[in-house]
C-alpha cells in the first residue's frame, strides 16, 4: 500500500468515525437493543469502507451512511422481533403473586449510555430533544411501529430530515413518506404509557437534583419510609429479564423488603442512561467482601416524584457497556466498624 493510499484510508476512517455516535443513536432507536445497534453501526462502517470507491458524492457522506445503516437495520428487523418492556407484555402483578420468570435477552428493550448515542451539541433545545427520543417510554412506543414507519418517524421527527431527503434515502416518494409519517404519529398518539411520561429537565433542576440525593440516601439506607415519600402513588417497578412488574408504593416497597431484601446495604454510582438519571447498583458481596454489580437502575421522574424505577439485571452485559467497575471495595470506615 502506497503512502498516498494509506493516508486516504486513514482520512476515510476518521471521516466515518465522526458519524459513529449519531448512527448508533439512529440504529438504537430502530432496533431497541444496545448491542444490536453497535453491531449495525459496525456493519455500516465496514460496508461503507468497502464500497467507498463506488460512492459518487451525489449525496453527502452522512446521508450515504444513513442509507446504509437504514438498510442494515431493516434487514435485522425482518425477523419481526419487537423489543419490549415488561408492561408491554403482561399485566401488573400483585406482590402476593409475584414470581420471577425470566424471558430471553432478545425480548427486552435495552438500556444505553447517553454518551454512546447522544452527539455533543451546543444547542440546549437540540440536546433536550435528543434525550427525550431515547427515553424508555418513547423507545418502547417506537417498537410498536412497522420498521419503515419507524425509520420515517425517526428521520423526520427526531433527526429533522426533509420529506424529500427521506424519500430519496428509502427509494420512495414524498407522498409515501408523508403517509407513513401520519400513520406513525397516529399509532404513537393512541398509546398509553404506564407510569406516565418522564418530565426531566436538561440539565436537572435543583428540585430534581435534591430528589435524586434523597433517593440515594433512602436506597442506600434501605429506608422504606423515606423511599415511600419519593415514589409516586402509581409508580412502576420493572426488572428485566424478569417479566414481573409492580405498580404502587406498597407493592414496590413490599417487594424490596421480601424478595429484594438482599439489596439492603447497596451502593449506588450515578450513570447517564437513556436521557434519564440512573444508577449502577452494587449490592453487598458476602463472599468476597465489598460490593458486587447487581443492576443498572433507570429512574423516570415527574412532578417531583419518581414514577418509574427500572432495574436491568444482566450486569455481565450492562456494566462493561457503561464502563463500570466489576467490584467495589468496602469503604475504610465500614471495614473498621466491621460492617
Amino acid at each position: 500500500m502506497s503512502d498516498g493510499t494509506a493516508t486516504t484510508t486513514t482520512d476515510l476512517d476518521v471521516r466515518l468515525e465522526k458519524h459513529r455516535v449519531e448512527l448508533t443513536g439512529y440504529c438504537y432507536r430502530m432496533l431497541g437493543s444496545s448491542f444490536e445497534a453497535e453491531d449495525a453501526v459496525q456493519d455500516t462502517m465496514v460496508r461503507a469502507w468497502r464500497s467507498y470507491d463506488k460512492f459518487e458524492g451525489r449525496s453527502s457522506l452522512r446521508s450515504w451512511l444513513y442509507r446504509i445503516a437504514t438498510n442494515v437495520c431493516l434487514d435485522m428487523l425482518t425477523a419481526g422481533n419487537k423489543r419490549a418492556r415488561p408492561m408491554d407484555l403482561t399485566e401488573s402483578t400483585p406482590l402476593a403473586q409475584a414470581a420471577l420468570s425470566p424471558r430471553p435477552d432478545n425480548t427486552w428493550l435495552e438500556p444505553m449510555p447517553d454518551n454512546r448515542v447522544l452527539p455533543g451539541t451546543d444547542d440546549p433545545a437540540e440536546a433536550a430533544v435528543a434525550k427525550e427520543t431515547v427515553r424508555l417510554a418513547f423507545m418502547a412506543a417506537l417498537q410498536q411501529l412497522p420498521a419503515k414507519q419507524r425509520a420515517v418517524l425517526i428521520l423526520r421527527e427526531v433527526l429533522a430530515w426533509k420529506a424529500s431527503e427521506v424519500a430519496e434515502l428509502l427509494d420512495t416518494t414524498v407522498a409515501s413518506v408523508n403517509s407513513a409519517l401520519q400513520r406513525a404519529r397516529a399509532t404513537l398518539a393512541e398509546q398509553q404509557q404506564p407510569g406516565g411520561e418522564a418530565a426531566v429537565s436538561d440539565p436537572l433542576d435543583e428540585e430534581q437534583q435534591k430528589l435524586l440525593e434523597r433517593y440515594v440516601a433512602a436506597f442506600e439506607g434501605y429506608d422504606m419510609t423515606a423511599l415511600t415519600a419519593l415514589l409516586h402513588e402509581d409508580a412502576i417497578m420493572t426488572m428485566p429479564p424478569f417479566d414481573l412488574w409492580l405498580t404502587g408504593v406498597k407493592d414496590i416497597t413490599g417487594f424490596m423488603t421480601t424478595l429484594g431484601a438482599p439489596c439492603a446495604g447497596s451502593r449506588l454510582l450515578p450513570v447517564q442512561v437513556n436521557g434519564l438519571p440512573g444508577f449502577a447498583q452494587y449490592k453487598p458481596d458476602p463472599e468476597a467482601g465489598g460490593f458486587t454489580p447487581w443492576a443498572v437502575q433507570v429512574l423516570e421522574v415527574s412532578d417531583g416524584r419518581i414514577t418509574g424505577f427500572h432495574c436491568f439485571l444482566d450486569t455481565k452485559r450492562w456494566f462493561p457497556l457503561f464502563g463500570l467497575p466489576v467490584h467495589l471495595e468496602a469503604e475504610a470506615d465500614q471495614v473498621e466498624e466491621g460492617v
